[in-house]
């Protein structure tokens, strides 16, 4: 959908595979200008992620990319140049919910401060500091955090207000803004000044 296959971080697996094996869609012609448009204008910053999205901007898969040597890359250049991060600035104001409407029904939300270019985490570690009965992993005063799962593309959160995901269940606590799906994990989305973050237990 406007050149995104699946999320953000699957693009680099996605594009490897459509590089690799045009000759097996021939003949109808890929166009991959949509595609690597959303790369080009995507900030990656987890180590994974981006070595995975490298390979096929030249052509290559992961596999064989490493059969490039210096010399062959020499007097390459992106097409696009790679956006830069924000510089820190000013502090910033982010509604934080969570909500739970699968089994014994819980809406808690708030508002914290953090400095601007903040991520997610951060912003649910605030929460977690000024309201430690709502969200944390266990809905006790000062019972320690949400539980996270450090995963190859950044944490994954696994638990919060004692309510886990459960893979026999197939259920997990899903991030969205403004009731759309968060492409970024919270280890590197950063939320904008007054925007409204939900982190909704959903099935898959």
């Amino acid at each position: 959908r406007n050149g995104m296959i699946g999320n953000i971080y699957s693009m680099g697996l996605a594009l490897q595979a459509l590089e690799t094996s045009s000759e097996f869609y021939a003949p109808r012609k890929w166009d991959r200008a949509q595609a690597f448009s959303v790369v080009y204008n995507h900030d990656y910053q987890q180590p994974m992620a981006i070595a995975q999205v490298l390979p096929p901007l030249v052509g290559k898969s992961y596999l064989n990319a490493g059969r490039w040597g210096c010399a062959a890359t020499n007097g390459m250049a992106l097409s696009q140049p790679l956006p830069l991060s924000p510089m820190p600035g000013s502090a910033i104001t982010v509604q934080f919910s969570i909500t739970n409407t699968l089994k014994n029904y819980f809406h808690y939300s708030t508002s914290v401060c953090v400095p601007d270019n903040s991520t997610l985490l951060r912003v649910m570690e605030v929460a977690r500091n000024e309201k430690p009965d709502i969200f944390c992993s266990e809905p006790t005063p000062f019972a320690g955090t949400f539980k996270i799962k450090e995963e190859k593309l950044g944490p994954f959160v696994t638990s919060i207000h004692g309510l886990a995901g459960n893979e026999t269940e197939r259920t997990y606590w899903q991030f969205f803004s403004c009731w759309s799906p968060l492409q970024e994990g919270v280890g590197i989305y950063k939320p904008k000044n007054w925007e409204h973050i939900q982190a909704i237990f959903s099935t898959y």
